[in-house]
């Protein structure tokens, strides 16, 4: 299903269809969809301007019913659960069983500004809440971006689907993160050694290890880690 932005003007509090007490809800609900998306990425992956859906958040306007159903059904949630927080939230009986997450048109190769400024959603891959419940994984912080190189052959091949936890943006041990280094964006191993500094470390040993000094750790961002991949087999 496709979406032709619009920069329409919204209804205001006295005219929107929402009851005025359940205004500020929606806008936490909004908040909780969007995750850690910023607003222009958000925006671009429901097809609508930046400028309605911070207005959105801001509380200066609300969706008109249309957009309102063009938000939910670009986030696999129901116009209903956006709008009055019922307990519904899936577009389907089956679906309140799924989380979907989107899928970025970026890859492990480069990034600017936001990690996903100027990235599209692709699509949303589907996972069931359970399944993430028992990893400790909350739908609203995840992402997927797709790998590029083969830099991590071994491990992760070019063009593997890679699931991010971005609430884990900080060094918690040896473990796969994407990271932004030199404005580019990496899916490697980090590894914290003794004086401070943090090893980059490919699977593939064709690769050297990079070092960032302790002293330069403010130009490695961790995007989020790694909690999950996927890839063909043929």
């Amino acid at each position: 299903m496709s979406y032709v932005e619009s920069d329409k003007t919204d209804a205001q509090d006295s005219e929107h269809p929402i009851p005025s007490g359940a205004i500020g809800c929606f806008r936490d609900r909004l908040k909780q969809i969007m995750g850690t998306v910023g607003a222009r990425a958000f925006a671009r992956g429901c097809g609508l301007s930046e400028g309605a859906i911070r207005s959105y958040l801001s509380g200066d306007t609300y969706p008109t019913l249309d957009r309102l159903e063009q938000i939910a059904t670009a986030n696999g949630v129901s116009a209903i659960w956006l709008a009055f927080g019922h307990e519904e939230k899936g577009l389907e009986d089956e679906s309140d069983k799924y989380a979907y997450i989107p899928l970025y048109d970026a890859s492990c190769s480069a990034g600017h500004g936001s990690w996903n400024e100027g990235c599209r959603v692709l699509t949303h891959l589907a996972f069931t809440r359970y399944s993430l419940r028992k990893k400790g994984l909350e739908p609203a912080h995840l992402s997927a971006i797709r790998v590029d190189g083969d830099s991590m052959e071994g491990l992760l091949k070019d063009g593997d689907t890679v699931l991010i936890d971005h609430r884990r943006n900080n060094l918690e041990g040896e473990a796969v993160y994407v990271i932004r280094l030199d404005d580019h964006l990496y899916a490697k191993r980090l590894q914290r050694q003794f004086d401070g500094s943090v090893s980059i470390i490919s699977q593939n040993k064709a690769y050297q290890t990079m070092a960032v000094p302790k002293e330069r750790l403010s130009e490695l961002t961790i995007i989020g880690r790694v909690v999950w991949a996927a890839s063909w087999m043929v």
